[in-house]
């Protein structure tokens, strides 16, 4: 785990949800923040007074009361963001809502891993060591478990004092409806769970704006208040905090939906839980809030359609929930903390491995959606309060490998949706996918890199399960999709002489259009032919997988020998042509907005300019199991000159885009020209931001050639300006926070492994790029587990599933004694050409090569 402190708490948040159930953040004070239990986007929100306190108690007299959170830096004047906003706005000082006006914690310290959180508290006047550990279930496999609307909040309370201590844990949350709208708090106590619901009693289940909001406790002894003191100014806060401070226990009090004096927030409720320690003794209070807020509304569409979410296939209710987390508590806890543990002793530079593990933030977030038939659906990132650009868009989703390790079925869901609802009878794909399912296609056009990439995840998807049937089930539209490169139906003539080159008209990830050859796009495109000419071979179709190994030769020739300048690969284009644009002018009238009449140049292009993703074909090509799409040495060179020429501080950068690395940071800029390089006048998009995304994936290009300690560089540069002082590192930014594209960190213990799984063959492949001992991850469609090379053992753990094998390829073992399987000893043959250990076995525990 990595630690926080002082001013590098203030940007966390870090988040307390599903996947697609909405949820909240645990602020890196402790604050509970970013209340967004219905699904949708909620950036800077509180929820009423929301918090949780403690009360120490000795000989019958409070020695000390504190909401357990740290100090607040942040908007001291008051928040910009809300400057019309009379409480809480710009000159108003800080929102009393945060709680920061009570007594709190001077210490706090954060303890960052994710799914898991800790954060630890100390005053000198507390007579106690506090220690939290908050998480929602997140579990490789099992999308279902890892998709509960649920925060587990567990307390370890240590007696450091020399007297015995009453201690008082109180938990205090806001109904999210108010009163004038039939928002009603209510207690109850059975099976040894203390509960208190918040819901709304005017709206049934079947209302779209209906939810409910439930904590609960299994500590024997509780208190409780349904309802806070009702009454105007801060006399609801007043009255709490003297009532919590006082001597013994909460006393209820009860109000009837009719009753005057109404706030204009929902009525706040404290669930108290109540424990009495010896000195030295310690125990745990555990807390579980749950919601149900079923209704998920298409905010963004004028219609305004609504469908559940999916967990409302399990649950019925908020207490459904609840009860379901205090039943499978242990096994969800042990699970979750079995993937942590993996992840946090990886032999991975630290930075390298927090960057794998924070982004998954990311399934946690309103960025992802799972619909009502469990169907997995995205945006590419969170704005304030909507998500960022829907569709589960194929170039930004086409960057993370974390859903197809972690939850491959979801990852095989958005190709499935992607071939049957965006896919025209021309093979052109759409690259977002419209909701709900079935809804008129996206008005738009294909985009290479999203086309070419479908097909690319294609073959992973397939090569991680092993499963022909659904190989056999979407073949033709493959298919479809990899030849609509040269179909007569593409208007934007990508390849109609199937020259193997992407030639014409070409929109990507960086949303313009690209007109003439770059190893970019076309890298894509080789790495999808030649996945597509090994899928057509081993399906016996002999005449497809040479036609598109042909045209794979024949694009890999161009790019080595037209794209390469002696340094990096280019973009083969001159910008000063206006008759490039002209073959598009019958079906894009608009296109010669492309042309800059002053400086007579097309616009949005880079030429000779040295762009971040000119290898990003051979990047997937190497986690896939591809092999080779470029030249060895030209592909090094060019991994360096990305290095050389892109990464850079950023205090003399002129940056006319989004600035996401500031002043002293350093970053890898998308695109720039070496000295004597022309540079256009209008250049493609974005050109001098850094995204991480894009630099995870050059970082792990260096690494993948050689080029170790810059790649390293890079990582380290994304992660300090990621620290918890600037910016929150579980959030990284792009087109809003929480973006998709961020995840391509995920692969970079594959890439120092540099692991491989073929289930089409059963074989699995690990040759680290490291020498010594090793210890890693590895993932295939039915199971996961951890990877060690301990001198000269070798063990393959199974951390879940069942993994059958028929190889193994070690290419760093000159020699096998023995294999192992559970214990016991198997045959194998060993064929030191390429490390090959050939055998039969199904592990449930644990390989041992030696």
């Amino acid at each position: 785990m990595k630690t926080y402190k002082g001013e590098y708490l203030q940007e966390i948040a870090f988040p307390l949800s599903g996947i697609g159930t909405g949820g909240i953040s645990l602020s890196g004070t402790g604050g509970l923040i970013d209340w967004e239990l219905d699904g949708r986007a909620n950036k800077w929100s509180l929820n009423g007074f929301s918090h949780f306190a403690i009360k120490a108690e000795q000989d019958g007299k409070v020695v000390d009361a504190r909401v357990l959170m740290g100090d607040n830096t942040k908007n001291l004047s008051g928040n910009p963001y809300y400057s019309a906003d009379h409480a809480w706005g710009y000159g108003q000082g800080i929102h009393r809502s945060t709680m920061t006006g009570m007594p709190h914690f001077s210490d706090v310290t954060f303890n960052g891993g994710f799914p898991f959180a800790g954060i630890e508290y100390a005053a000198k006047s507390m007579p106690a060591e506090i220690r939290l550990n908050a998480y929602n279930p997140f579990i490789p496999g099992d999308e279902d478990a890892s998709s509960l609307p649920t925060a587990f909040f567990t307390w370890r309370i240590v007696n450091s004092s020399e007297k015995t201590t009453d201690y008082t844990l109180a938990f205090s949350v806001a109904n999210t409806f108010k009163a004038s709208d039939g928002g009603v708090n209510a207690f109850t106590r059975e099976n040894g769970l203390s509960a208190i619901t918040l819901t709304s009693a005017r709206l049934s289940p079947e209302d779209v704006k209906y939810g409910e909001l439930r904590i609960a406790t299994d500590c024997e002894e509780v208190s409780y208040q349904e309802y806070w003191y009702r009454s105007a100014w801060f006399d609801s806060l007043t009255v709490f905090w003297r009532e919590f401070t006082a001597p013994g226990k909460l006393k209820n009090r009860h109000y009837n939906a009719d009753e005057a004096n109404k706030p204009n927030i929902g009525d706040m409720a404290t669930l108290a839980a109540h424990i009495t320690l010896k000195p030295g003794e310690s125990r745990d209070v555990r807390f579980v809030m749950t919601w149900y807020y079923p209704w998920f509304e298409k905010y963004w569409d004028e219609a305004k359609p609504v469908w559940k979410h999916e967990y409302c296939r399990r649950f019925a209710s908020a207490a459904e929930v609840s009860r379901y987390c205090f039943a499978h508590r242990d096994e969800l806890y042990t699970r979750s903390k079995q993937f942590e543990s993996a992840m946090l002793v990886m032999t991975l530079p630290e930075p390298c491995a927090e960057a794998a593990l924070f982004n998954l933030e990311v399934f946690k977030s309103p960025t992802c959606l799972r619909l009502e038939n469990g169907e997995f659906w995205a945006f590419e990132g969170t704005n304030a309060s909507t998500g960022s650009c829907e569709g589960t868009c194929d170039h930004v989703w086409g960057y993370q490998y974390a859903l197809a390790f972690l939850f491959p079925r979801l990852a095989r869901q958005i190709l499935e949706t992607s071939f049957t609802y965006s896919m025209k009878d021309s093979g052109e794909m759409m690259f977002r996918t419209m909701v709900p399912l079935g809804s008129e296609k996206w008005n738009f056009r294909a985009c290479a890199d999203g086309q070419m990439g479908a097909v690319i995840r294609f073959y992973r998807e397939w090569k991680l399960s092993g499963d022909d049937n659904w190989l056999h089930k979407y073949w033709d539209k493959v298919k479809k999709a990899l030849e609509y490169a040269w179909s007569k139906e593409n208007r934007d003539r990508w390849d109609p002489d199937k020259t193997g080159v992407i030639t014409g008209r070409q929109h990507h990830t960086l949303d313009v259009e690209l007109f003439g050859p770059c190893s970019w796009l076309t890298g894509y495109y080789l790495a999808a032919l030649k996945a597509a000419s090994k899928m057509a071979a081993y399906l016996g179709e002999d005449d497809k997988a040479r036609e598109y190994r042909e045209i794979f030769e024949k694009g890999r020739w161009y790019a080595d020998e037209k794209l390469f300048n002696g340094r990096h690969y280019i973009q083969k284009i001159d910008v000063s042509d206006k008759n490039v644009l002209a073959p598009y002018a019958a079906c894009d009238p608009d296109i010669y907005r492309y042309w800059n009449e002053e400086k007579q140049e097309i616009k949005y292009q880079f030429g000779e300019g040295c762009e971040i993703d000119q290898l990003i074909g051979q990047w997937h090509a190497a986690l896939v199991g591809l092999g080779d799409i470029f030249d060895p040495a030209q592909r090094k060179a060019a991994a360096k000159a990305i290095y050389d020429i892109n990464f850079k501080s950023m205090r003399d950068v002129a940056n006319p885009c989004r600035v996401f690395a500031a002043h002293d940071e350093r970053g890898t800029v998308i695109c720039e020209w070496a000295e004597g390089k022309y540079r256009p006048q209008i250049p493609i998009p974005y050109t001098e931001e850094c995204m991480t995304g894009f630099e995870y994936a050059a970082a792990q290009l260096m690494i993948q050639e050689g080029l170790v300690k810059e790649g390293l560089e890079l990582v380290c540069a994304i992660r300090d300006r990621y620290d918890g002082k600037k910016r929150n590192p579980y959030a990284e930014i792009e087109c809003g926070s929480s973006y998709a594209r961020s995840m391509a960190s995920f692969t970079l213990p594959a890439v120092f492994a540099r692991s491989v799984a073929d289930m089409t063959k059963g074989v699995l492949s690990f040759d680290p790029i490291v020498e010594g001992d090793f210890r890693s991850v590895w993932f295939t469609g039915d199971a996961w587990g951890q990877y060690e090379r301990t001198g000269a053992v070798t063990v393959i753990r199974v951390l879940s599933g069942k993994l059958a094998l028929k190889g193994v390829r070690l290419p760093y073992l000159s020699g096998v004694s023995s294999v192992q399987c559970d214990g016991r000893q198997v045959a194998f043959d060993f064929d030191e050409k390429g490390g090959q250990i050939i055998l039969d076995c199904a592990a449930e525990h644990e390989i041992v090569i030696q």
